[in-house]
């Protein structure tokens, strides 16, 4: 901030609100006199420059208002809400809270003002599943791409809720949202990833691509995908779970776009790592015939193209050079 001859003061960032002072002022650069800017006009000015002065500090007084409505409920949890419009008024103050934490700054402030432990604490399990799952957004909002905030849930105990919901909870939405929460703790964090290994997450993710909901098998396909590929050192573990043999179960389900993302997986598990190879060589799980004919399906869809070649490649890997190394073990 930067004080004027008379005290007052003005952020000194104020870009596109500081040209209109420019332009008003421009015509001080030249000779000829300037006329005095007319009373609206200078309200305008005072206006927009006071606009920008609130700036952040609005969006943190409506945070603090948001959570007071959210808080209000929690200090009510011994009756059971029936109010829908109360219920309304709470899922719009997630919803805000969700679009304002798109900006890391605000979402620091929101978890320093405890609106992630009260999300945590009373609405991942709440009763009302819209609750529950804008709850579990919110917190995907604020942690992604924000270390701070990431240790700070992963310190609360935030990771094995979400793994609980995405896994079990009766309200799809909820699950799907959920998982990008978790996948947001545990993508590019270390300490989420070991986190997610100590709660057996893969096998969360392989019961996720086999269930009913279509965006929460491509979910975690995705971060099955994601995660094998940033984090090679794994495949051993996840091998060692049957996993290869479980992904060719769900390619043999009726065909859907996420077994783009399957391909990928089993792509990534035949590449350097034996054992992963060796599964896929299994001849009871006949997976030579079915990239067969999961290639011939594809050809000539473009926008199946990357599918298709994770089926190509896969196969190439598996199966043509199998014969030459079968000969030189027998050598």
């Amino acid at each position: 901030m930067a004080d004027d001859s008379q005290g007052r003061r003005y952020p000194q960032n104020l870009q596109g609100v500081l040209q209109l002072a420019v332009d008003a002022g421009s015509a001080a650069e030249g000779p000829a006199p300037l006329e005095p800017m007319t009373e609206e006009r200078q309200t305008f000015l005072r206006d927009a420059l006071a606009d920008v002065c609130r700036g952040q500090m609005d969006e943190v007084e409506h945070m603090k208002q948001c959570l007071a409505i959210l808080r209000q409920d929690a200090t009510n949890n011994g009756e059971e809400e029936r109010d829908e419009d109360n219920e309304d008024e709470r899922e719009s103050a997630f919803e805000v809270l969700s679009e304002l934490c798109e900006n890391l700054d605000n979402a620091r402030d929101l978890m320093v003002l405890g609106g992630l432990d009260l999300s945590l604490s009373k609405y991942l399990c709440h009763a009302q599943g819209g609750l529950r799952w804008r709850a579990a957004e919110l917190i995907a909002s604020c942690a992604q791409n924000m270390p701070q905030v990431q240790i700070h849930l992963l310190s609360i105990g935030a990771l094995p809720k979400l793994l609980q919901l995405t896994d079990s909870d009766p309200n799809p939405t909820v699950r799907v949202k959920a998982l990008y929460a978790v996948s947001c703790l545990v993508r590019e964090q270390e300490a989420g990833l070991q986190a997610f290994l100590s709660h057996d997450g893969f096998s969360m993710l392989m019961r996720g691509m086999q269930s009913e909901n279509e965006k929460l098998r491509t979910k975690s396909a995705f971060l099955l995908l994601n995660l094998l590929m940033s984090h090679p050192e794994h495949k051993g573990t996840v091998v060692s779970m049957g996993m290869v043999q479980q992904l060719v179960s769900v390619l043999r389900s009726p065909h859907s776009s996420f077994h783009e993302h399957v391909l990928g997986a089993l792509c990534c598990l035949v590449e350097d790592c034996p054992q992963g190879l060796k599964d896929c060589r299994n001849p009871a799980l006949n997976l030579d015939e079915l990239l067969r004919q999961r290639s011939r399906e594809l050809q000539g869809k473009e926008e199946s193209q990357e599918e298709l070649d994770f089926c190509e490649s896969l196969r190439a890997t598996c199966f043509r050079g199998q014969q030459a190394d079968d000969n030189g073990m027998d050598r």
